[in-house]
């Protein structure tokens, strides 16, 4: 007897800059992000990418992405992918483009990566503001009318 329907396994999550596919298939995950560290908030991240990978399932599958607030509730943003395992021995990659993200508050945020309503892995995100090096511009002496830095 054949499975009709086997959950996979999360072989990896990456939090990264950006994704891109060689000619051979082969990805490239640009700017692995274990922290995000600016001179200060709000900021805008113009593009975040969640970068999965999926095996030894059958059947078809939900995936959810979420970023989670410091205060481990608030869902700042979240992306929804179908997917489909036809063989144990396929795979699936799927990427979660979260683009203008807008982080308001320094603390630790949290991804989220779920399949059918599962949660297979959670992972902190620190936002943290540092002090810019010595003879750079502090915030505070920036002109007021610039726009908003973005990561």
């Amino acid at each position: 007897m054949q499975a009709s329907r086997i959950l996979p396994d999360l072989q990896c999550s990456v939090l990264c800059e950006d994704v891109r596919q060689e000619v051979t298939g082969n990805f490239i995950a640009l700017g692995i992000i274990g922290a995000i560290r600016v001179p200060k908030l709000p900021i805008v991240a113009g593009k975040l990418c969640v970068f999965t990978r999926w095996v030894a399932g059958v059947g078809e599958f939900h995936e959810n992405i979420r970023l989670i607030a410091p205060d481990q509730e608030t869902v700042i943003r979240k992306c929804e992918t179908k997917f489909v395992l036809r063989d144990p021995a396929h795979h699936a990659t799927n990427i979660a483009v979260f683009a203008g993200t807008k982080f308001e508050a320094p603390g630790v945020y949290t991804v989220e990566v779920i399949v059918d309503d599962v949660m297979k892995l959670r992972y902190p995100l620190p936002v943290v503001i540092v002090e810019p090096p010595p003879g750079a511009k502090k915030p505070s002496e920036e002109d007021p009318e610039a726009p908003k830095e973005n990561i």
